[in-house]
């Protein structure tokens, strides 16, 4: 799965409509060059990509600017990879930082019960890797390899479980919710402050 796939095909649902420069100053703006590696050169492939596959339609209305809408078969998409990227924990984490910044696509439940997929997941991976620990032999140094990824995973857990209980008490409007930016072509007045460098 491709975070910045998700991310380009959020960016234009949430305008309704958008142009390449748009899409790119707002993710960059989110630190997506350094949570995700996003950069402009991976945004215009992805909008090239995608309009090749029927996920997009460009339009070049204006002079010397393409816009794009997302397809039928773009939303399809969309909402596939967003709840993909929130079920299932992958090693790196961009794809669930690229389902965060697009959680109000979701409803309410629906965000709860991925999420709960994704806790009884983080779980069974904390359990494994502390059973591979209880049973390694030889090297005795592989027991920090297991022990990181039970330390991961049980963080992980930890988190997922916050986020589930700040959802069932109503924390974020969600799709179908009275100021929620998850419906399409919704974000034409939403602001985003710009991200501060790390090193700051």
């Amino acid at each position: 799965m491709s975070a910045t796939r998700l991310l380009v095909l959020g960016v234009v649902r949430g305008y309704g409509r958008a142009h390449g420069y748009r899409i790119g100053t707002d993710l960059l703006s989110w630190g997506a060059g350094e949570w995700a590696n996003v950069k402009w050169g991976s945004i215009y492939h992805a909008l090239h990509m995608l309009t090749e596959r029927g996920l997009l339609h460009a339009s070049n209305e204006v002079a010397g600017r393409t816009e794009y809408e997302l397809t039928e078969r773009g939303e399809a998409e969309y909402m596939k990879l967003l709840r993909e990227a929130l079920r299932r924990p992958q090693p790196r984490p961009d794809f669930l930082g690229a389902a965060l910044a697009m959680l109000p696509s979701l409803p309410r439940e629906e965000a709860i019960a991925l999420l709960k997929q994704r806790l009884a997941a983080l779980e069974e991976a904390r359990d494994k890797a502390r059973a591979q620990i209880d049973a390694l032999v030889e090297p005795p140094h592989v027991r920090e390899l297991f022990g990181l990824w039970e330390h991961q995973a049980a963080g992980g857990a930890e988190w997922t479980r916050g986020l589930i209980a700040r959802l069932e008490a109503g924390a974020y409007p969600m799709a179908g919710e009275p100021g929620s930016p998850g419906r399409p072509g919704s974000w034409e007045s939403l602001k985003f402050p710009p991200h501060p460098p790390r090193d700051a």
